[in-house]
This record gives C-alpha cells, sequence and structure tokens, in this order.
C-alpha cells in the first residue's frame, strides 16, 4: 500500500461530501456502543482539544458539545481512527447516560423479527 492516509502517521480525516466523518463512542471500561454521532474538522479538532466529545448536529446543523447542557459528558479516554480515516473510535468515560432518552447507550433495543424488544 503507497496510500500514506492508510499507512502513515498523519492525522488526515476522509470526510464526506457533507465534511463529515462518523464517530462511534465506546465505554473506556466494558467496550459497551454508547453512540454513533458525527464530526466535522471543527468538531474533531475541539475533541482533541478538550478532552470531551464535541459533534456535529446534522438536524440542527451546528457544533454540540455532549452534555452541554445536560451534564452527561464523555470524557475522551483514548481516541482512534479507521485505516482509511473515515471514522472516529472514541473510548469514554461517561458521566451519566449517554441517550438523549436516558438510556445508557443508544442502542437499548434489539431488532428481534420485525421488531424491536428492550436490550437491558
Amino acid at each position: 500500500m503507497t496510500d500514506l492516509r492508510e499507512t502513515g502517521l498523519v492525522l488526515n480525516p476522509k470526510y464526506d461530501a457533507a465534511g463529515l466523518v462518523t464517530a462511534v463512542a465506546t465505554d473506556a471500561t466494558t467496550g459497551e456502543v454508547l453512540m454513533i454521532a458525527h464530526m466535522n474538522a471543527e468538531a474533531l479538532a475541539r475533541t482533541i482539544a478538550e478532552g470531551e466529545a464535541v459533534f456535529w448536529s446534522r438536524s440542527r446543523g451546528a457544533l454540540w458539545k455532549k452534555g452541554e447542557t445536560s451534564g452527561n459528558t464523555l470524557r475522551v479516554v483514548e481516541m482512534r481512527v479507521d485505516c482509511d480515516q473515515d471514522a472516529v473510535w472514541l473510548r469514554v468515560e461517561a458521566a451519566g447516560p449517554a441517550c438523549h432518552t436516558g438510556a445508557r447507550s443508544c442502542f437499548y433495543r434489539r431488532i428481534k423479527g420485525d421488531g424491536l424488544v428492550r436490550a437491558e
């Protein structure tokens, strides 16, 4: 492979046409997937600088720092990028529920047949 984005050690995110990369947040201790969101360049830079998760809200068209109003912040323990740098993995310590519904994780339901059941 000669693509430095895939083999090198320079952070060079591959943003999509909307200027976003997918961000997956997992519990740093348990590995549980807490949430998936998106980041633009500013959200990624702020997350790196501040050590707390900042995302881009596609519905609001604005930056949002997780927990800014609820207090349910995500403190970043480690950040990784996937092989072609179009996704970011945040290992975090959550101060409260990660989901806006009050659930610990946004993934609180399982698909069963053609319906949903609580996974907790």
